[in-house]
């Protein structure tokens, strides 16, 4: 079963832009995996891929293609992903209107509100996200 996903025209347009610099072919879109994670419940990663792997399903909105994993099709269910951009810092948030705000003492000060999780510029990839540094003991 697709999830019902809300992408906003900003969003549609940082996704599409993503996959039409990724230089793949048509076809291609967004491989987004969520998973649970993150004071707001969220932890996701992204990259532009040429097409899903098996088990994912495209997901059509808007005119931007995902392609979702088990796990981020139902976790994504009644979400809005949006692009916001600041002085400081741009990317995309996931909001989900049935939750509430992060009420933990690690929360940062101003952070927004409303089960929002941002995925900042630089996480942006083109194919697999690449494998965490190894650290020394």
């Amino acid at each position: 079963m697709l999830p019902s996903v809300t992408i906003t025209p900003a969003a549609a347009r940082f996704i599409n832009r993503i996959v039409r610099f990724s230089g793949l072919s048509a076809g291609a879109g967004l491989r987004l995996a969520v998973t649970p994670g993150g004071c707001s419940g969220y932890s996701s990663e992204f990259s532009a891929e040429a097409a899903p792997q098996e088990g994912e399903q495209l997901l059509e909105v808007g005119g931007v293609r995902l392609f979702l994993g088990a796990q981020s099709r139902l976790m994504l269910n009644g979400i809005t992903i949006d692009f916001v951009e600041t002085a400081t810092q741009s990317g995309l948030t996931f909001t989900d209107p049935n939750k509430a705000a992060c009420a933990c003492s690690t929360a940062e000060a101003g952070a927004p509100v409303g089960g929002v999780t941002k995925i900042e510029i630089s996480a942006i990839s083109r194919g697999r996200p690449a494998a965490a540094p190894l650290s020394s003991p």
